[in-house]
């Protein structure tokens, strides 16, 4: 491996420091976006099944807000719920929808930065290319008849293919991962907001 990163040159020191930091953030969104911290299966079922008698305690509530985002979601609509007993269903649903934005926020947290990693590391590995290019060229000497350095033209050649496979062997799984994240938080904003939507009407038909 220390043959083959010696061999591309400079050029590949930014792609290796992308690789890592793509890793990282794989590792840690992987990590970020379980179920259980994000949206537990039976977690509404048990705040509708806990509020048919009312709304609970503050102390519940704190519990709630740090079981998981889904629970901060629906703390915010108990909260305000509590504080202001007779709130409009409008004002409900904008107060969980201000902390859903938040929750949405901090789920997307480094994909941006997973999706910069996808798309300029072939250009970096192009980069590569062209710097191995120009080695190639450079060792062409003016007026020569011989063909060049073949040290130098080797050397030129292995900048050129190894930065731009390098490139795509951190842009690919880079781009599949962004994809799969993306699409996982998709699918949590989609049960948050539907979640808080039956809360919404549960605490409704409460107070009728």
């Amino acid at each position: 491996m220390l043959s083959i990163i010696q061999a591309a040159g400079w050029p590949i020191w930014p792609l290796i420091a992308c690789s890592i930091l793509a890793l990282a953030i794989v590792i840690e969104r992987f990590i970020s976006l379980k179920t259980a911290k994000v949206a537990p299966t039976r977690l509404l079922e048990e705040v509708i099944s806990v509020t048919r008698k009312g709304i609970p305690p503050a102390d519940v509530i704190n519990q709630l807000e740090k079981n998981s985002a889904l629970g901060l979601v629906l703390a915010s609509g108990l909260r305000a719920v509590n504080s202001e007993p007779k709130i409009s269903e409008e004002d409900l649903r904008a107060s969980m929808e201000n902390v859903g934005r938040e929750v949405a926020h901090r789920l997307e947290h480094y994909l941006s930065s997973l999706g910069t990693i996808a798309s300029t590391a072939p250009l970096m590995g192009l980069f590569g290319t062209v710097v191995g290019m120009i080695e190639i060229f450079g060792s062409q000497a003016p007026g020569s008849t011989t063909g060049g350095n073949p040290a130098q033209l080797a050397h030129g050649i292995s900048i050129a293919l190894y930065n731009t496979a390098f490139g795509l062997i951190v842009a690919i799984p880079s781009l599949i991962f962004w994809r799969y994240f993306r699409g996982r938080v998709d699918e949590y904003l989609l049960k948050l907001e539907l979640d808080a939507d039956r809360l919404a009407r549960h605490l409704k038909a409460m107070r009728k």
